[in-house]
C-alpha cells in the first residue's frame, strides 16, 4: 500500500510504546488479515491520563483525552505487529467502553476521542463501524476501554 504524503506541519505525534497487559492475556490476537486489539486502557508510560468516571469525577474532554490515549495504544500495538501502520487496511470495528454515573448521556462523544485518533492517524483507512457501552467500572479504575477489529495486508 502507498502511503499518502503527510503535510509536516499536520503530521499525527509519535506514537506511544505499547503497553504491557495488565492481566493474563493477549494484546492482540491475529487470525489471517484480521486483528482483535484486546480492551486499551486510558494509560501512558504505565501512567493514566486520568482516573475515575465521567458525570462524577471526569470532564468530557478529559474522557476525550482519554479516549484518544486509548486509540494511540491500539495503534502502538499495531505498529509493533505489522512494524509499521502502512498495513492497516482499515479499522473495521471498534468499541468503547466509557466508565460513567448513571446519570451519563455523552458515552458516544467521549468515544469520539478515539475515532478522531484513528482517522488522524490512518485517514479514511481509520473510519470504523463503532459500539459505545457505558459501565460502573472499569479495571483499575480507568474511565475508558477501547478494543479494534482490524484488516491488515496480506503477508
Amino acid at each position: 500500500m502507498v502511503s499518502t504524503p503527510v503535510n509536516p506541519v499536520d503530521a499525527p505525534k509519535p506514537l506511544p510504546s505499547p503497553l504491557a497487559p495488565f492481566a493474563r492475556y493477549l494484546p492482540f490476537k491475529r487470525i489471517g488479515r484480521q486483528i482483535h486489539v484486546s480492551g486499551q486502557v486510558a494509560a501512558r508510560e504505565g501512567t493514566f491520563v486520568h482516573l475515575g468516571r465521567l458525570g462524577g469525577e471526569l470532564t468530557l474532554e478529559q474522557g476525550q483525552e482519554c479516549a484518544r490515549q486509548c486509540a494511540l495504544n491500539v495503534l502502538a500495538l499495531l505498529r509493533q505487529e505489522l512494524g509499521d501502520l502502512d498495513r492497516v487496511q482499515e479499522i473495521l470495528k471498534v468499541t468503547a467502553f466509557v466508565a460513567s454515573t448513571t446519570d451519563f448521556r455523552d458515552h458516544h462523544i467521549v468515544a469520539n476521542g478515539a475515532s478522531s485518533a484513528f482517522i488522524e492517524y490512518l485517514g479514511e483507512r481509520g473510519e470504523h463501524a463503532r459500539s459505545v457501552v457505558g459501565v460502573a467500572c472499569l479495571p483499575m479504575n480507568s474511565p475508558v476501554e477501547v478494543e479494534a477489529l482490524v484488516l491488515v495486508e496480506e503477508d
